[in-house]
């Protein structure tokens, strides 16, 4: 992983665990705690008025590892500001839920127009500020690379928000989410020193406070990431992939955002069209397994799992 790779994980992992204790003790004294969908699965009830926005704990370690770097490495300034700019996004949403009691958050309308603009600005930046192509790397391409010359910007805007919205939906199980990035972010890492694109600080300390964070959020966790930390997950794989020439191999490494968000897609729009049917049990994915009588454990080892493989698979690639 290379000398600063290691110095990143270890330092992001160290400021986690230490601030972890802080972090929740502060949510708890803020009674930020997590409302539970009444017609999710019953074994959710129990997590009621467990600690949210843990997210930022997250964004701390990740935000005060960086800049020990950033003067060197530049490239890694665009994937920090789409990382805590949806972040920001994900923390106000979860402020209007659990602080002002405002159960529906930002409107759906609100929370895109938002998501846009962050999106928008990376995109600027990335085309202005950096050399970095937009020409994305085929997976077992060879080398080759694919540019879509006009359509490269409508394409980002794609890849970005489905992978932010895919990383939001796969927050719903102890541990699920930040599982599943660890092994994205332990890939991307490889491949930051195989590129040579100089984002290993923060793809590293993205690791390493994940490490942390998932101290406190396996099962049965003591904190929740919420939208705070689920958005600005979303927003690190999508601008590592992009910083790499890589936005492609999201399909692969990030098989399991984009399982979460087909459900969803395919459960309403069968339950619309087909008179109230449903395909599964229940959407997002990992809570029709859940239904199906797997535990909650199993299914994040299984989820944390495929991603492994795929990361390898990727690798091949």
């Amino acid at each position: 992983m290379g000398k600063i790779g290691i110095e990143a994980v270890m330092i992001s992992f160290a400021i986690s665990v230490l601030l972890g204790p802080v972090v929740i003790s502060f949510l708890r004294r803020l009674k930020v705690g997590q409302t539970v969908r009444m017609d999710g699965p019953g074994s959710h009830l129990k997590k009621m008025g467990t600690p949210t926005m843990g997210g930022l704990l997250i964004l701390a370690a990740v935000s005060l590892t960086s800049l020990l770097f950033i003067g060197d490495h530049p490239n890694i300034v665009p994937i920090l500001f789409l990382m805590i700019g949806f972040g920001l996004i994900g923390f106000l949403d979860d402020y209007i839920k659990v602080v002002l009691s405002r159960s529906m958050g930002l409107s759906a309308l609100q929370k895109f127009t938002c998501q846009v603009i962050v999106t928008g600005v990376f995109a600027y930046y990335l085309t202005h500020y950096t050399d970095v192509s937009l020409a994305m790397r085929l997976p077992f391409g060879a080398g080759r690379c694919l540019d879509l010359g006009v359509f490269n910007i409508p394409f980002l805007f794609f890849i970005v928000l489905g992978t932010v919205n895919g990383a939001n939906f796969t927050d719903g199980l102890d541990g699920l989410a930040g599982s599943v990035t660890l092994m994205i972010a332990v890939f991307f890492s490889v491949m930051a020193l195989v590129t040579r694109s100089g984002i290993e600080p923060v793809t590293c300390a993205v690791a390493g406070a994940l490490m942390g964070f998932l101290l406190f959020n396996v099962h049965p966790a003591s904190v929740f990431m919420g939208d705070t930390g689920s958005l600005a997950l979303g927003g690190f794989v999508a601008a590592s992939a992009y910083m790499m020439q890589m936005p492609l191999y999201i399909a692969i490494v990030g098989l399991v955002y984009f399982l979460e968000v087909a459900s969803v897609i395919l459960q309403v729009t069968y339950f619309k069209y087909s008179g109230g049917k449903r395909i599964l049990k229940m959407a997002p994915l990992h809570h029709h397994f859940e239904l199906c009588g797997w535990s909650e454990t199993k299914i994040v080892e299984l989820f944390a799992m495929v991603t492994a493989l795929m990361c390898l698979a990727a690798l091949l690639g």
